[in-house]
């Protein structure tokens, strides 16, 4: 009969002998404390052989998925830790594996100039814990990783804004300096977007239609507002503010001229009345 319940234990898990869950489960946790984790999975895996209901089943789960990340297959290991979730929903390590789930994607998530989709999956997950268990003791460092990625985002719009304009494509760059600050006003990289459309708004202005100019010259000091309200001690001020006394000059220059302009066009159809 034991020789019986040990093939069954065998069954799909690679020639490993188990006389029962239990059995399987603490064979696993050895394997996994020794960080033979290849070994562990396949002792966690004939844990739930015996059925995903036995009293050993969710330990194994969980386990199973933190040796696949043991093992930096995160992608895997963030599968897994979603089907604990899904499989056990009231268990008390949920909130943990939710966490887990989030920071897979998070090890993954690349330096900011690479793709960051794994790095908005993490902010998501992370997200979504951190509503759900706002009392949780991983709260507070699942809203450190939450800034961190965000940052990192921040980082790569802000690379992109910078290229657009040094090709001086600038309503490009104004829109992605703009949108950068609206998306990520906690980032390090805030006054960094307001100097940059304030620079790039007097060049925009620069090289506008006259019927444009002004527009585009009193949206450069709006910027330099915000920068000057918002961050009074950023050392960027000192940047910012010849571009400010230059939009300044520029746009009073562009008012007087549509003032003369104006006049001019008053006396002409005065002339023509009296004509």
């Amino acid at each position: 009969m034991v020789l019986v319940v040990g093939l069954v234990g065998c069954s799909g898990s690679q020639n490993i002998t188990t006389s029962g869950p239990e059995d399987a489960y603490k064979k696993g946790v050895t394997e996994y404390e020794e960080e033979d984790y290849d070994k562990a999975i396949r002792y966690f895996r004939s844990v739930l052989n015996y059925g995903r209901g036995n009293q050993w089943a969710p330990d194994a789960q969980f386990k199973l998925a933190m040796a696949q990340r043991k093992k930096q297959k995160y992608l895997v290991a963030a599968n897994e830790f979603q089907r604990f979730t899904q499989l056990y929903r009231t268990h008390q390590m949920v909130p943990r594996a939710e966490y887990e789930r989030a920071r897979a994607y998070y090890t993954r998530s690349p330096d900011y100039h690479l793709d960051q989709s794994d790095s908005r999956q993490a902010i998501e997950l992370f997200q979504l814990f951190r509503d759900r268990y706002p009392d949780h003791k991983l709260a507070p460092k699942a809203q450190d990783k939450i800034e961190e990625l965000r940052a990192k985002l921040a980082h790569k719009q802000y690379d992109a804004a910078k290229l657009y304009e040094r090709r001086k494509m600038w309503p490009a760059a104004t829109v992605t300096y703009e949108s950068l600050f609206d998306q990520y006003p906690e980032t390090p990289w805030a006054d960094d977007a307001l100097l940059g459309a304030l620079r790039s708004y007097v060049r925009y202005a620069d090289r506008s239609i006259r019927e444009k100019q002004a527009e585009r010259y009193q949206k450069a000091l709006d910027h330099y507002a915000r920068l000057q309200q918002l961050f009074p001690e950023s050392p960027l001020l000192e940047k910012a503010e010849p571009l400010r006394a230059e939009a300044r000059r520029k746009l009073k220059n562009v008012r007087e001229r549509e003032r003369e302009n104006q006049s001019l066009a008053r006396e002409g159809a005065s002339s023509d009345r009296t004509n």
